[in-house]
């Protein structure tokens, strides 16, 4: 897919640094990439950078504006970019709980905006990203929005703004109930017997592993786990808890249904 011809990063923390580390290694010229963030650190060889909005160049005409700073500083930082609206420019938000609506109150009526959730893998290329635009987008600006988020990971569009909630509560939470699961798997291998070391080891390394055979392997999770559970034996015993009326699943939907909640909650 062709890369956008010029694009605007504000903010510069470990999401945007993670994006444009990503645009540069699948092929985005670094000269076409500007940064604004007062406390960035050094940019790569031929990204150029100021502070502020006014450290722009007046030749310099974004076609995308990647907003990518916190959602609690989102509204004093974005309001000047107002000037930049125009139809060939589009607007992509990767900030938590802040809906479309929002950046239209800010940046006015006319801005194409896509809202966007990624997730914190997106720093080692395995994120999943999932994308919402208003009527004002362009399939095109789809596509370069697209584009830039894939380069850290998988996309995936919807078409109701509804279901970023959900989203939040399952991919753009989710790496936390993953690290929370090697931290519980630890502790009970350290409640069973061994050094707490190893424990944290092989809990690291079992998810990590198991995560790269899920990523590899055209089966589902379902055919997976069945491949490794033999009847009457350790991992069957084990599931017998984890599968319970009361058990994982019914753990894992109360919270991911409380994450959903809560974004809806910090959305207004």
């Amino acid at each position: 897919m062709a890369n956008p011809d010029s694009i605007l990063l504000v903010g510069c923390g470990k999401m945007g640094s993670a994006l444009m580390a990503g645009w540069i290694d699948r092929g985005t010229s670094p000269e076409s990439i500007f940064v604004v963030d007062p406390a960035a650190a050094a940019l790569p060889v031929g990204v150029s950078g100021g502070g502020s909005i006014d450290d722009i160049p007046q030749n310099f005409l974004p076609s995308v504006v990647v907003l990518a700073v916190k959602p609690q500083v989102m509204d004093a930082v974005v309001a000047p970019y107002v000037k930049l609206v125009a139809p060939e420019t589009v607007f992509l938000s990767i900030a938590a709980g802040r809906n479309v609506a929002s950046f239209e109150a800010l940046l006015g009526a006319d801005a194409g905006i896509v809202r966007a959730m990624p997730n914190t893998p997106a720093a080692v290329g395995r994120g999943i990203t999932v994308l919402f635009a208003n009527t004002l987008v362009s399939a095109a600006q789809r596509l370069s929005c697209e584009t830039l988020l894939s380069a850290v990971g998988k996309v995936a569009w919807i078409d109701e703004e509804a279901h970023m909630d959900a989203v939040t509560g399952v991919s753009g939470s989710g790496p936390a109930y993953v690290f929370h699961l090697v931290e519980a798997m630890a502790q009970a291998g350290i409640a069973a017997g061994l050094p707490s070391d190893l424990a944290m080891t092989l809990a690291r390394e079992t998810v990590a592993g198991s995560g790269e055979l899920l990523a590899q392997s055209d089966e589902s999770a379902a055919t997976l786990r069945e491949n490794v559970t033999s009847p009457g034996g350790t991992t069957a015993a084990a599931l017998d808890i984890l599968m319970a009326d009361d058990g994982l699943a019914k753990l894992m939907t109360a919270a991911i249904l409380r994450a959903t909640e809560r974004s809806r909650e910090l959305a207004g």
